[in-house]
């Protein structure tokens, strides 16, 4: 299995940014992780392919997760970005077995 991630880049305070991740085939749960600079690595969001989300709390009210099954794709879009969403996103999947799957990192800076 392969992700490819992309959308990342330099976004000022308050801006908006959305990031895409295609898997090569159909993945049960995709989601996305983040590390900020210093920090460990925490999960941001999952979907299932029936829809189902989760958010990490603190995020949920400025970050939505979705996807395009028939894409194998799975968004992100983030608003009201601050200088602390600095970080590297990385999309992952699980198949229904649990398997887990990395994609590459895409990074996003939050800086006027």
């Amino acid at each position: 299995v392969q992700l490819q991630a992309s959308g990342g880049g330099l976004v000022q305070p308050g801006g908006s940014l959305r990031l895409s991740c295609t898997a090569s085939r159909t993945l049960y749960i995709m989601g996305w992780y983040r590390q900020a600079p210093g920090k460990q690595r925490e999960l941001v969001a999952r979907i299932t392919s029936g829809g189902t989300t989760y958010y990490t709390d603190s995020l949920a009210d400025r970050f939505t997760i979705s996807r395009d099954n028939a894409k194998n794709t799975v968004y992100l879009q983030l608003t009201s970005l601050k200088p602390e969403d600095t970080a590297v996103f990385y999309c992952y999947a699980r198949n229904r077995a649990m398997d887990f799957y990395w994609g590459q990192g895409t990074e996003l800076t939050v800086s006027s």
